[in-house]
């Protein structure tokens, strides 16, 4: 069995996970939200088994460089990063029924980027012959994972607020989420630990570009959209810790600043054309 298959594999196991996550929500059997979070689990850990078996694909083909290295290795690190973000929220909060807003989003990282981009190995441009390749990529996509949880809670607490503010009956399908409180709660701490990595990330993405092109930073599409990121998330944190800021508004400037995280990602790549092209 290959990496490719592993990668099929986790994305099977996150389609089931999402489906008992959602059978879950319908019937809170506490048999079917064991059964989803065991999914949820062993999919994790088949696609970290992957990874690290396309990691040694590589060096059996002499080109020997960690799997992060272009879309699709970076995108399938998302979707990974994603889940086992969710599953320590889970563990945390005690709220399995937000598997029913993750999962699917680890799910269809990972199912797109079966369908759209093709699974070779390639060798490194001379770029990213580095192991700041490695710091660079994984405090990033780490963070990307906690933002992509974030995104899921704050789309589910505007939704749920709207809701409630019509006058939510008891024992609806919203009514069974956490209330509003635990949301905004669950959202500001994913968050929290999502910014010192993203932080992390444009450091490393720094030193990295030094060692690559004798420039710590030349204002690239990348680094620019990079640091938009970076100013949405320490806007969201400074509102919050200083200001006051819940609710309605820390959720939607968590959307906000997990559409600049896409941007970033997808729409630098394919839509500006920069250093960071290659990716």
């Amino acid at each position: 069995m290959d990496s490719t298959a592993l990668h099929n594999l986790a994305t099977f196991a996150y389609l089931f996970a999402t489906f008992f996550y959602v059978a879950y929500l319908a019937f809170r059997s506490r048999a079917v939200g064991n059964i989803a979070t065991t999914l949820a689990a062993l999919g994790v850990v088949v696609h970290t088994a992957g990874k690290i078996l396309r990691w040694v694909e590589s060096y059996r083909m002499g080109i020997g460089h960690a799997p992060l290295s272009n879309m699709y290795e970076s995108m399938s690190f998302f979707a990974l990063c994603t889940m086992a973000a969710y599953l320590v929220v889970e563990w945390r909060f005690k709220a399995k029924t937000l598997g029913a807003v993750v999962a699917p989003i680890a799910f269809i990282i990972l199912a797109a980027n079966a369908l759209f981009f093709p699974d070779d190995i390639r060798p490194l441009v001379p770029a990213l012959q580095s192991d700041w390749l490695l710091y660079h990529v994984i405090t990033s996509f780490v963070s990307y994972g906690a933002f992509a949880v974030s995104f899921g809670i704050s789309l589910l607490y505007l939704v749920k607020m709207r809701a409630e503010n019509k006058g939510l009956r008891e024992g609806s399908l919203l009514g069974m989420f956490p209330d509003l409180k635990v949301l905004d709660e669950v959202n500001y701490k994913s968050i929290a630990v999502g910014f010192p990595l993203l932080s992390l990330g444009i450091i490393t993405g720094a030193a990295w570009a030094n060692y690559a092109w004798g420039t710590y930073w030349s204002w690239d599409p990348k680094e620019t959209w990079s640091l938009i990121t970076w100013f949405i998330y320490a806007a969201y944190l400074h509102a919050r810790l200083t200001r006051g800021w819940q609710g309605r508004r820390a959720a939607w400037l968590s959307i906000i600043g997990f559409a600049a995280v896409v941007f970033t990602y997808f729409g630098v790549n394919f839509l500006l054309s920069g250093q960071h092209s290659y990716a």
